[in-house]
């Protein structure tokens, strides 16, 4: 089992940026590939990033190339995301996500979810 909390969601103007965390707990962190997707209202879950369990490997959506990115720090059980030159359409609530399936670019392939943070990106 892992447990995964979020934090670091809030809101910000068009063109800022913020930093989302995710802190794992409850088996060996760099057994799994961590992610991060999100949900606007009236939307279908979207894959956002995902890293591979050592950190080597990083997939993006098409969507934040190049504005976002996603890291880990193993040692602190958390993985990260930075998220830069925030559009109003990032609006969405970003979930943590956590597989021993890789990679994790679906809904389908993750184990373990987060109970998500509020992203607002205001114009």
């Amino acid at each position: 089992q892992v447990q995964l909390v979020e934090s670091g969601g809030g809101l910000v103007q068009a063109g800022g940026s913020l930093r989302l965390s995710c802190a794992a707990s409850g088996s060996t962190f760099s057994r799994y590939a961590m992610g991060w997707f999100r949900q606007a209202p009236g939307k279908e879950r979207e894959f956002v990033a995902g890293i591979s369990g050592g950190g080597t490997v990083r997939y993006y959506g098409d969507s934040v190339k190049g504005r976002f990115t996603i890291s880990r720090d193993n040692a602190k059980n958390t993985v990260y995301l930075q998220m830069n030159s925030l559009k109003p359409e990032d609006t969405a609530v970003y979930s943590c996500a956590a597989s021993s399936r890789w990679p994790m670019t679906s809904v389908s392939r993750v184990e373990y979810w987060g109970q998500g943070t509020q992203v607002t990106v205001s114009s």
